[in-house]
């Protein structure tokens, strides 16, 4: 063998031992790239779960509301507080706790509804409020599962010569809420008919309300549920047209990253729908048939391969029966409805708000819990 050949040979040999350890490096390099990724990861799900920790560790949780819109959430003259929204909370405090009482409601003004969630004043947000794309991204707010499917209308006073939005022309004083989705929607619709509608705008409902009995409104805006509530406060009930221009889907909403919190939630509001199409009530929840599967294993109960009943835990960090608790302790999602919104002449059958098994129009739906 030649000196040239050795030395060749040395350096082949030289180079295959650096390429193994740079090799070696970037492996180590990967793996360790892969490991704070798997740990931030997993960080990022303890923080998400943490918060629904946090809030059982509490034993109860806050719910933003309001106390001024008759039968969504009120409050009488005694402090008792009733309505749709008001069952909610409570709905999500018997699936949390295995209580209804353990909330603790928070007013709020609708300017505030998402800086109240954003800086933590509340964990929930269950405030007639509807679920927009702009809401979703821009203020850290997290929808959950609709709980009332609403639309945008007009009311105008008993005596006006209205009879429809094309008879409110150009100059009419369009009283709206300030901070809510009804004001484009009504600046969109006034552009659609092309008249030029004066929209006048109102920190809180009362002086909106107060306004408009003075007569100092040609129409009133606003989710056609929120009028008829708000109708309730006046001496002469407004004529509410029965024209809906806007898609008003309201809904509960956590924070942005509440995962746990959010499924929990989610869930909560799901066993009311599912209940009622599972025929179970407040009044029979109780003494439900738990050998039929698809009902033992919504109240939290499976049997093993000898026929036992055992717990069956759907691991969302909430006891196996807390579907039992919320339609015990609260009620289906009927009852809900019909002990706040039917008093107010709100119909359910066959509107948005029924059951899509009913098969009138109806789009709630249970997702089966198993």
């Amino acid at each position: 063998m030649t000196t040239l050949t050795k030395r060749l040979l040395l350096l082949f040999a030289a180079l295959a031992l650096f390429g193994a350890a740079c090799s070696s490096d970037d492996d180590d390099a990967e793996t360790g790239e892969e490991t704070e990724e798997s740990e931030s990861g997993e960080e990022s799900a303890a923080s998400a779960e943490g918060k629904l920790a946090d809030v059982l560790a509490e034993g109860s949780f806050k719910c933003g509301t309001r106390t001024d819109l008759p039968g969504f959430a009120s409050t009488d003259a005694d402090g008792n507080r009733t309505g749709f929204d008001v069952d909610f909370c409570r709905a999500i405090a018997a699936g949390l706790f295995g209580d209804s009482e353990a909330v603790e409601f928070v007013d709020l003004e609708t300017a505030d509804r998402f800086t109240a969630l954003q800086n933590g004043e509340i964990d929930v947000l269950v405030r007639n409020t509807t679920w927009t794309a702009s809401r979703d991204g821009g203020e850290q707010a997290n929808f959950l599962t609709v709980t009332f499917y609403d639309g945008q209308g007009m009311a105008v006073p008993a005596d006006s010569s209205a009879a429809s939005l094309a008879d409110l022309g150009d100059g009419s004083r369009i009283c709206v809420a300030a901070g809510t989705t009804t004001e484009a929607n009504a600046a969109d619709k006034a552009a659609e008919l092309g008249v030029d509608w004066d929209i006048a705008t109102f920190d809180d409902a009362d002086s909106l309300v107060a306004d408009f009995a003075a007569g100092n409104c040609d129409g009133w805006s606003a989710d056609k549920s929120g009028l008829v509530s708000n109708a309730t406060k006046l001496e002469n009930a407004p004529t509410i047209f029965e024209d809906t221009f806007s898609r008003e889907p309201l809904a509960p909403a956590v924070l942005d990253g509440d995962t746990g919190l959010a499924q929990a939630v989610n869930w909560v509001i799901n066993a009311t729908i599912y209940g009622e199409e599972l025929g179970l009530d407040s009044s029979n929840v109780g003494s439900a048939d738990t050998s039929d599967a698809v009902i033992g294993s919504f109240l939290g109960v499976t049997t093993d391969d000898d026929g036992n009943e055992i717990e069956f835990d759907a691991g969302l960090g909430l006891s196996p029966d807390f579907a039992k608790n919320v339609i015990e302790q609260v009620g289906n999602y009927g009852e809900i409805f019909e002990d706040n919104l039917a008093p107010l002449g709100l119909e359910r059958a066959g509107s948005l708000n029924d059951l899509a098994i009913n098969g009138e129009g109806g789009v709630h739906y249970g997702i089966p819990q198993r």
